[in-house]
């Protein structure tokens, strides 16, 4: 199915809307449970984190996918994907600036320019915000063609995040996850090439 209806498509908005929702309640439904490990701020914490990046492969994931399936509806996802990508870096930082520093602005900003992972996560969120700003249908109008420009910001993103999580992990020894995911980012960043080296060939083999 190439296409939805506009029924069909806001069902299935419906539908990712509340799953992605369910990472968030897990987390809440253990914390009732005081099943949030030994060191839940730490847990809460890591879980948000890895949530958001979970959403940015996913985000990543729906031009390649639709490429593939020529299924143009699944584009309509894309901008939910990535809304939660968004939502759930703010928890991410959110649980940063309350759980290690209590929201004392003068130690968050000694933390960021003093550990590079850090910094390099902060950043990443910055960049997001203008994303998220003008991911209306009404920016996309009025920015033009130079919406697109502006959202090629999310491949900035998306190696930012895989270094901070990199990073992050590197200093607990743990290094398996982040070489999945970045193996992941690879393969989706990559494909883009492919299929913009495939679109720069096809006018030359037609002539």
């Amino acid at each position: 199915m190439r296409n939805l209806t506009a029924a069909h498509s806001k069902r299935v908005k419906l539908v990712i809307f509340l799953l992605a929702l369910l990472p968030l309640l897990r987390l809440i439904e253990r914390g009732v449970h005081d099943n949030l490990s030994a060191n839940p701020l730490e847990f809460i914490t890591r879980a948000t984190g890895d949530w958001a990046m979970y959403f940015l492969c996913l985000t990543l994931l729906i031009t390649p996918l639709r490429r593939l399936t020529q299924m143009n509806w699944l584009l309509r996802l894309r901008r939910l994907l990535g809304l939660y990508v968004f939502f759930y870096a703010v928890l991410h930082f959110l649980c940063f600036l309350w759980f290690d520093h209590f929201f004392d602005l003068e130690e968050i900003g000694k933390d960021i320019l003093k550990r590079p992972f850090i910094a390099v996560g902060f950043t990443a969120l910055v960049l997001l915000v203008p994303l998220v700003v003008t991911s209306t249908d009404r920016m996309m109008r009025q920015l033009g063609r130079w919406w697109g420009r502006l959202h090629r910001l999310i491949y900035v993103v998306a190696l930012l995040a895989v270094l901070h999580f990199w990073w992050m992990k590197s200093g607990k020894n743990n290094l398996q996850e982040p070489m999945i995911i970045a193996l992941v980012m690879i393969l989706l960043l990559g494909s883009r090439l492919v299929f913009l080296w495939r679109s720069r060939r096809t006018p030359a083999t037609v002539a």
